[in-house]
């Protein structure tokens, strides 16, 4: 037992609304697919109407998750670990165990031109990065010299905390 308190010591959050504008697109990619499935049996081959339907559909589901799984993050930091959520139903997540990491950095402005889009995002140089929105993050290094970086609000009271049980581990 560690003799902390159950639960987040820190939670921040993230949103990116125009995100939502992304889901409405893929929306309307599914409403096409379901209004070429429901109207235009008729009037087209069989193997064109297929091709245009599941295109649409899969389009729209793409975009959909896509775009609702990044509307929002949340970050939670307890004393054993941060655990990043995205979206409304929490996927993808990542957990990071505080054994794990060997700093904790605040970044000012994080921009996700620098990361190659929104989303869930790798660059060999850079690691591994949930970008939701631009503005200030987190920047954790591992042990195994690999780096994560999360865009959240109130990221400098995140690494505060983050700092604290690592040099708590420490000792």
């Amino acid at each position: 037992m560690t003799g902390h308190p159950p639960g987040p010591l820190w939670t921040g959050r993230a949103s990116n609304r125009a995100q939502w504008l992304l889901a409405a697109a893929g929306a309307a990619c599914l409403a096409l697919g379901i209004e070429l499935a429901v109207d235009h049996a008729r009037d087209a081959g069989i193997v064109a109407l297929l091709m245009s339907v599941i295109g649409c559909l899969a389009v729209g589901l793409l975009i959909l998750f896509g775009t609702l799984a990044f509307v929002h993050v949340t970050v939670d930091v307890d004393a054993e670990a941060m655990v990043v959520r995205c979206g409304h139903i929490g996927l993808p997540r990542r957990k990071i165990q505080l054994a794990e990491v060997t700093s904790a950095e605040f970044l000012p402005r994080i921009t996700p031109q620098q990361w190659g889009g929104w989303g869930y995002r790798w660059r060999p140089e850079k690691g591994t990065a949930i970008i939701v929105r631009r503005g200030e993050g987190v920047e954790l290094r591992l042990d195994d010299g690999k780096l994560f970086t999360v865009t959240v609000d109130d990221a400098e009271n995140a690494v505060r905390v983050i700092r604290t049980h690592l040099r708590a581990l420490t000792r």
